[in-house]
Order: structure tokens, then C-alpha cells, then sequence
């Protein structure tokens, strides 16, 4: 009989293992199979800020299947309907953007859950995540290999951190760097000691209350301090940024000059 797949990214952060990923905004297929062959952890499939829609997303992954890299999908927003097909179609694990209250984490937590415990409509024998009705006793096994991060970026989430960490079925919580510069007042200066102590504070309490802490850092050193603070799983590169500097770099080599000085230092 077919099982549902195991949902390597939550085994290994329950086990106490740090996970290092990449972000794909490239919204393709071909490329995201690039990544997957790298040996990332995990792969960030964006649909907030990525072209994403539902079947570019399903495309790309169909192209990660087959590989030890763990897909995470972002949807572009809370919409229960659309984070049930996102689930229909195979994602285990939800990066959401924006939330802001305990009552918004709840409402993802019931999205991603059938009834009587959710709200998920059923559809299994249609849906991928199944493999079409032929893992049987998905429905009744499936919320074990789900995952639900969540995105606090704002100060807003900020104070209303700790309620979200008592949400049961929140597994781990995101800080979002560019959201939460811009909401605290520092728009593109994620790096201002202000805000910095800010994200120290809060993958301390993520870490206190066992909930695992993620973060985006492109920059190696930023990176290594986060995971020195505690943050667990961290993407350490975005593949559209890496694309552009890789390009204007090797125009740079040969001519000595190009546009790399308008390439962005961080996300």
C-alpha cells in the first residue's frame, strides 16, 4: 500500500538538527531542479513574491520529488481555500506570510486540518498529496507529516509573539527581516542594531517555547551570527539574487565593468 511521504524537514528539526535552505523565486521548474540537486536541507518554493500560481507551483514540486531536498511552499496569503489545494497538491509544509495574532494562527492551524479537528475540505481521491485515493488512510494520518511555519515580520506579531507560540499546531515561526525593518521604521536596514536586537529577542523566545526559529540571511556572516542565536532553520541564499550577481560577475571579469554596483546586499 502507498504511504504518505515523511516529512524530512519536521523529523529533523524535532530531532534537534539545524536546517539550512535555499530560497526559489525563480517560479520555474528547470530551475528549482537545480537547487534540488545542490544538498540544501530544504527549498523555499515562493508563492508571495514569486509568479507563483497553483500549477507552477505543483511543477516545481513534481521537479523536487525526487531528491533529499524537502519542498516548502509559501502561499501568498492566509486563504484557507487556496492553502488547501497548495496541501492537495503535495506541499507538507506551509511557510505563511504576515501573521500577526495568536487568532490568525489558529485560522492556518484549521485550514490545514480536516474536520472535526479543521476545516480542510476533503478531497483525496483527486488530489496528489494522495497519490489520487491510493494512500488510503491519508486523511487519518496525513497531520503527522504536516508542517505549519509562520511569519512574524511586523510589530505587531512582535507583541503578540508569545500568544502565536502557545497556538497548538504552529511548529515553528519565521522572521521575516525586510517586513519587520520596514514595520519598525527602518525600511531596507534590517541590519540597524534596533532591529537586529529585535530578532535576537524573538528566536529567543521561539527557541524557549520549542518551537523551531527561521530566518533569511543571504549574507554568510549574518547567517552565522542568526544560527548562533539559535535560529534553526535558516536560508542561506536567494536563487534569484545569486542568478543576477553570478551575471553581472562574469561580465565584470572580462570587461571589468557592469552592474554590479546596484546588486542588492541583502533580501
Amino acid at each position: 500500500m502507498n504511504k504518505i511521504p515523511c516529512n524530512t524537514f519536521k523529523k529533523a528539526l524535532r530531532a534537534g538538527q539545524t536546517q539550512l535552505g535555499m530560497w526559489l523565486s525563480c517560479a520555474n521548474a528547470y530551475t528549482a531542479e537545480i537547487a534540488a540537486t545542490a544538498g540544501y536541507d530544504w527549498l523555499l518554493i515562493d508563492g508571495e513574491h514569486g509568479p507563483n500560481d497553483v500549477p507552477t507551483l505543483l511543477a516545481q514540486l513534481q521537479a523536487v520529488a525526487p531528491y533529499a531536498s524537502h519542498p516548502i511552499v509559501r502561499p501568498v496569503n492566509k486563504d484557507p481555500a487556496l492553502i488547501k489545494q497548495v496541501l492537495d497538491i503535495g506541499a507538507q509544509t506551509l511557510l505563511v506570510p504576515m501573521v500577526d495574532t495568536a487568532q490568525e494562527a489558529r485560522d492556518l492551524v484549521c485550514a490545514m486540518r480536516y474536520a472535526p479537528r479543521g476545516m480542510r475540505g476533503v478531497g483525496a481521491s483527486v488530489a496528489r498529496a494522495a497519490r489520487w485515493g491510493r494512500i488510503q488512510d491519508y486523511a487519518e494520518t496525513v497531520e503527522e507529516q504536516l508542517c505549519l511555519l509562520v511569519q512574524v515580520e511586523s510589530v505587531r506579531g512582535l507583541e503578540n509573539l508569545d500568544e502565536i507560540l502557545a497556538v497548538e499546531g504552529v511548529d515553528g515561526v519565521f522572521i521575516g527581516p525586510a517586513d519587520l525593518s520596514a514595520s519598525m521604521g527602518y525600511m531596507g536596514q534590517s541590519d540597524h542594531p534596533v532591529v537586529r536586537a529585535a530578532i535576537e529577542g524573538a528566536i529567543r523566545r521561539i527557541r524557549a517555547a520549542g518551537k523551531a526559529a527561521g530566518f533569511l540571511a543571504p549574507d554568510p556572516a549574518v547567517a552565522r551570527h542568526y544560527l548562533e542565536c539559535g535560529a534553526n532553520f535558516v536560508a542561506i541564499g536567494v536563487d534569484t539574487m545569486l542568478f543576477t550577481k553570478a551575471m553581472s560577475d562574469a561580465l565584470v571579469a572580462v570587461t571589468g565593468s557592469g552592474a554590479t554596483e546596484r546588486m542588492p546586499s541583502s533580501y
